[in-house]
């Protein structure tokens, strides 16, 4: 044998030592994070797979926390669920693979992940009517839920919530290409058994969550990689799923919208959106003017603009949060301002024709 030969098969047999540990090291630290940080709420079954949901409080509507695209699923929604709880009956839950919850089949589009929750509800028996809360991407997954279950939906809040026609719109006027699973995100999920990104990957600075919350999102954030890849993956198709319904007729709604300006971002947080000061201001235009026409579906809405918060609003300002859903949840409670349509009726989407392209 020559000695090319035995340094390449040395060379392989030492990678594959340092996979397998490196695959033993995440298992084990698995192991570790279901153990010390086991589910806040309960594990529902929803045909062969198990869907975390942690309801809390008590009264009508219950209210449904619906999360952005990102690895901590229910837990970012913490501050809020606590105050919301005094008010009436909040649910937040994990999206499949992410968290606590079990993997679920592909795509992860708008309507699985619409069906994931109905189902959830309905075994954990949290019946409606609901006040649907999404925050970002979580704004056309609660549109979208609305659509397909009308008759369930009272009322809704959008946390500066993603706009169906986004994605050609901000690349527009930033001239930045948005991906929504670039090519690095990609390789940090496949490698996700490996054990590399949780020894790469930093963990969440989380200053707004309790000390224990913030430490099962970083123990967690690993195992719900590829299932954040999938979503994000999926993200255009969401966008095009829920487009049709931008009519919530007289269903109040209540519109919280980022305003935070450059000069007030850090100049690391400057150097991570990869655009110039002019693309950021282009960028945040269209994006307001979208938060804007959002405005305008339902015939019972209010916006409002937080010039101190990113796009990360429920926790930078959850006070203004708790006192748009208290606002709605008002709304609904008030005698006969609310009719649930009746079963068959359809969410409609006159505005999605009228509004700009």
């Amino acid at each position: 044998m020559s000695a090319r030969r035995r340094i390449g098969i040395g060379v392989a047999v030492a990678a594959a030592a340092l996979v397998g540990s490196g695959a033993s090291y995440e298992w084990i630290a698995r192991q570790n994070a279901a153990r010390e940080f086991p589910p806040p709420g309960r594990l529902v079954d929803i045909g062969g797979r198990r869907i975390h949901i942690d309801c809390k409080g008590n009264g009508s509507p219950i209210v449904i926390l619906e999360a952005g695209a990102d690895t901590s699923g229910s837990a970012l929604w913490y501050p809020v669920a606590q105050a919301v709880s005094q008010r009436t009956r909040v649910c937040s839950y994990d999206r499949a693979g992410l968290m606590w919850s079990d993997p679920g089949p592909l795509p992860r589009d708008g309507e699985a992940i619409v069906a994931d929750l109905h189902k959830a509800l309905e075994v954990a028996k949290e019946p409606g009517p609901y006040v649907l809360v999404g925050a970002s991407l979580g704004g056309p997954l609660v549109m979208l839920y609305t659509g397909r279950h009308p008759e369930d939906v009272a009322g809704v809040v959008l946390v500066d919530g993603a706009h169906p026609d986004q994605i050609a719109r901000l690349e527009k006027a930033s001239g930045v290409k948005d991906d929504p699973a670039p090519p690095v995100f990609r390789a940090l999920a496949s490698l996700a058994w490996t054990g590399l990104p949780r020894l790469l990957l930093p963990a969440p600075e989380l200053p707004e969550l309790p000390r224990g919350v913030a430490a099962g999102v970083a123990a967690y954030q690993a195992p719900s990689l590829h299932a954040a890849l999938d979503e994000a993956a999926a993200m255009p198709t969401t966008l095009q799923e829920a487009a049709p319904f931008r009519d919530l007729g007289d269903r109040p709604l209540a519109i919280l919208s980022h305003g935070k300006q450059w000069q007030d971002y850090s100049p690391a947080q400057q150097a991570g959106a990869g655009m110039s000061k002019e693309q950021f201001e282009r960028h945040e235009r269209a994006w307001a003017g979208m938060q804007a026409e959002q405005a305008t579906w339902s015939s019972d809405s209010t916006r409002r603009t937080l010039s101190d918060s990113s796009h990360v609003v429920q926790l930078e300002r959850p006070d203004a949060v708790i006192a748009a859903i208290t606002e709605v949840i008002a709304k609904v409670r008030a005698p006969q301002k609310y009719r649930p349509p009746r079963k068959g009726d359809e969410l409609s989407n006159s505005r999605a024709v009228r509004g700009p392209s």
